[in-house]
């Protein structure tokens, strides 16, 4: 590994552990509610859902509206699970997740095998449609509770759990999307026609980042229905699939720090804008317009934030200054 690389994996894990201690320190004080404490599950929550549709809107270039619908997939598929009572306390959570995310990721090949093959606004309506026909079958069958939504889901809060999920997932789909699979899927975005003529099995690529979006997205969902307790197939209607969409342009497409940022942010700005009452949704939306209209290519572009640019400037800031007291 590369000393820059290992530097910034070190850094990251140390930031991580640095905001991990802060938040575990304020919860054990009691110096932040429970209403808080949901919210902080919540953020974890909409991380990976932000990070995992950036690997296919961002890294691999495809425009999809039907997030929410892998998401309700991963949800009622652990919600169902954990009703169940097979396997109860954290190991029961574990293998739900599981279980969601491949549930999740069997429905995206069955989506993305045939409809990668179309591209821009026609997938985009394709992803759209799906997460539509979800919702109206979710309704429809009775054994995930129809039109009333399902209830009486063990429910499970430990932010330590949903911390560690959280990081452990966006570490996977960042390395996954920094190997050659990635720089495979990277070339796809740029000029898939150029790809396929030097080898690179565009198909394949294509398939494979939106069932990794799709799998992490039905985690996601497992995390949501254990977080909330009760699931509505209303939920997950096309605004919350924009609403993931946002966190993702907000940060910058194919930034996963600034889709890490983003998600964090629009989790907790509706919330302090309450105080607002009506004009909430008002100014929440006036943030965002102003926002694409000075920084259209969101927070951070295609960049990535690493503290370890702020550790190389404090040190040759450090070495400056000693070079110039010698003289």
């Amino acid at each position: 590994m590369p000393k820059n690389k290992k530097q910034i994996y070190i850094l990251t894990v140390v930031v991580l552990a640095v905001v991990y201690a802060i938040v575990f320190s304020l919860m054990s004080a009691g110096l932040l509610s429970r209403y808080w404490s949901s919210l902080i599950n919540l953020i974890c929550i909409n991380i990976i859902l932000a990070v995992s549709l950036n690997v296919t809107v961002g890294t691999l270039g495809q425009i999809t509206l039907g997030h929410a619908g892998f998401m309700s997939i991963g949800a009622y598929a652990a919600g169902l699970f954990s009703k169940a009572h097979i396997v109860d306390g954290l190991p029961g959570f574990l293998i739900s997740l599981v279980i969601a995310g491949i549930v999740a990721g069997i429905v995206g090949v069955i989506i993305g095998i045939p409809g990668l093959r179309l591209r821009g606004d026609y997938l985009a309506i394709i992803t759209l449609a799906f997460g539509e026909i979800i919702r109206v079958l979710i309704e429809f069958f009775d054994f995930t509770g129809g039109a009333q939504g399902l209830s009486g889901i063990p429910r499970f809060q430990n932010f330590t759990v949903f911390f560690i999920l959280m990081a452990a997932s966006v570490a996977f789909m960042y390395s996954m999307m920094t190997s050659r699979h990635g720089r495979a899927i990277l070339a796809i975005r740029e000029d898939e026609i150029a790809s396929d003529s030097v080898g690179i099995n565009t198909t394949y690529y294509k398939v494979f980042a939106f069932v990794i979006s799709a799998v992490f997205a039905g985690i996601a969902g497992g995390m949501y229905a254990h977080q909330m307790g009760v699931l509505n197939a209303k939920q997950f209607d096309f605004n919350y699939s924009i609403n993931i969409l946002v966190m993702v342009v907000l940060g910058g497409m194919g930034s996963f720090t600034g889709a890490t940022i983003s998600a964090t942010v629009l989790t907790i700005l509706p919330e302090m804008l309450r105080g607002f009452n009506d004009y909430r949704m008002i100014i929440y939306s006036l943030i965002l317009i102003i926002m694409m209209i000075f920084r259209p290519s969101g927070l951070l572009g295609r960049k990535e934030f690493h503290i370890t640019k702020f550790v190389n400037k404090f040190r040759n800031r450090k070495k400056k200054e000693g070079g110039e007291l010698r003289e």
